[in-house]
């Protein structure tokens, strides 16, 4: 009986993989110039964005310990700033990575929109109401 449990689930897993494999659509791909990651997988959005591959500390703490202008030197930070300035309507500019003159505005009109003092630097205040670390 314990033979007969064992040779099914062997069975059962050798299927299970060999199946994974072939319609995994994360490594396969009609088109051998598809964008991938550095990884090796498929990079699922139309355009690839450069500020996707910069480097990201796998903890949030590692920003909280970082000042304003410390955290605009990085350029995934400016971007992710970007994406919730953006998703929030108060930036209209390209998400690049780049801190400018659109993301200062934009961290301005944050500032007003919460009765803050407006001078368009990033502050504890601004990343707390962006829920950023």
């Amino acid at each position: 009986m314990r033979r007969g449990l064992v040779c099914f689930s062997l069975l059962a897993l050798l299927k299970v993989s060999a199946f994974a494999s072939d319609d995994d659509p994360l490594f396969h791909s009609e088109n051998p110039l598809a964008p991938r990651d550095s990884w090796g997988r498929l990079h699922q959005m139309p355009d690839v964005i450069p500020t996707d591959y910069e480097h990201r500390d796998g903890s949030r703490w590692y920003y909280y310990f970082k000042s304003g202008p410390e955290l605009l030197r990085i350029p995934a930070y400016v971007a992710s700033l970007q994406t919730v300035l953006k998703q929030r309507g108060y930036y209209c500019g390209p998400i690049d990575g780049i801190n400018s003159d659109l993301v200062s505005e934009a961290i301005a009109k944050v500032q007003k929109n919460y009765v803050q003092r407006v001078n368009g630097h990033l502050t504890v205040p601004v990343r707390r109401a962006l829920n950023l670390p």
